[in-house]
């Protein structure tokens, strides 16, 4: 296995493309020198930005393509219909192998869609989901499943649990993770069907360390390690977690910012607020990770700036280097057979 982790990204997703995408990959290359990048997208607005640098030059390439894929676009559409699209061209590098991972900050839709039907899944994944870091009191947790699959069954939780089990001790670095599955009470008997059928499952594992239930007001204090929902769960927590936290900072900010003396307040506790904002901030574990897939496909904020594709590419080249796909297919696929 090559040392080298290539990179494939989709560089006109997001909000902030290509500038910031085009930032953060000159970091990592100047921070890294085991990744090399492959910059997709308008290859006269890409080698524009790049201009602004100074960087090894052999190690980003620049692939054109003439279309890209919108926010608002049907996902399934785009994705077959728009064949040279920047998504769709970087995808189909990891296809081929010519890339190990993709990453992304444009249309999530889009990039599930791509994911499952370009790159495929690894043989006996039943589903691949998505899974973004989420902060908590402590540390961090991962929220798996936050988007992918909205009908899931129980076995499909099962193997969330276990996939999410091995990201979160090779790439998080938490050792035996504690793995939970969102309830509304922490009594077994409690859930609804989906809940009640993967409790027992998951209870069977012995690959894991589960620890029962967990209230959806005890994982930001930390209550577990792997959150386990079917997709409408995670989503709806996700969203939550990241509107909450906007109205929360907004609140504070307003209410320093609403007397002469709450001014001199906030001047006063600037540093030390800062400081605590900063342990709840994700950005250095990437972005959210489409596990099971056969190569690795990252979506990262529609809002990214140059530190979180920076951070994603550092995030890809973990995966590669501590062999998750291979471990999965390991402990997942061939334990089962």
């Amino acid at each position: 296995m090559s040392e080298i982790t290539k990179i494939a990204i989709d560089a006109m997703g997001g909000d902030n493309a290509p500038g910031e995408i085009v930032k953060g990959a000159v970091e990592a290359i100047c921070e890294n020198e085991k990744v090399e990048i492959v910059l997709v997208g308008f290859e006269d607005k890409i080698k524009e930005e790049l201009g602004r640098y100074k960087y090894d030059e052999k190690r980003i390439t620049v692939v054109n393509s003439s279309e890209t894929i919108l926010m608002d676009e049907p996902p399934v559409n785009a994705i077959r219909k728009k064949k040279d699209s920047s998504m769709v061209v970087a995808m189909n590098m990891v296809k081929s192998r010519e890339c190990d991972a993709f990453i992304s900050a444009g249309s999530s839709g889009a990039i599930l869609v791509g994911g499952q039907v370009i790159v495929g899944r690894i043989k006996g994944i039943e589903r691949p989901p998505l899974a973004p870091v989420i902060p908590t009191s402590d540390g961090v947790a991962l929220l798996i499943d936050a988007g992918a699959n909205v009908d899931a069954r129980s076995s499909h939780l099962v193997q969330f649990a276990r996939m999410g089990s091995i990201y979160m001790e090779k790439i998080v670095g938490i050792k035996n993770p504690r793995v939970a599955i969102v309830n509304i009470g922490t009594e077994e008997e409690k859930g609804n069907a989906l809940v009640k059928e993967t409790f027992p499952m998951l209870k069977n594992c012995t690959d894991i360390n589960f620890i029962g239930s967990v209230e959806a007001r005890d994982i930001p204090f930390g209550a577990a390690d792997v959150i386990v929902c079917e997709a409408f769960v995670g989503n709806v927590i996700l969203k939550l977690y990241e509107g909450l936290a906007t109205t929360l900072l907004s609140k504070i900010k307003a209410g320093m910012m609403s007397t002469l003396r709450s001014k001199i307040g906030a001047l006063l506790i600037k540093p030390a607020l800062k400081g605590t904002l900063k342990t709840f901030s994700v950005d250095k574990y990437g972005g959210a990770p489409l596990l099971g897939l056969n190569g690795l496909v990252v979506k990262i904020h529609g809002n990214s700036k140059a530190v979180e594709v920076k951070n994603a590419i550092f995030q890809c080249e973990s995966f590669k280097k501590e062999r998750i796909n291979e471990i999965i297919q390991e402990k997942l696929i061939m334990k089962d057979d």
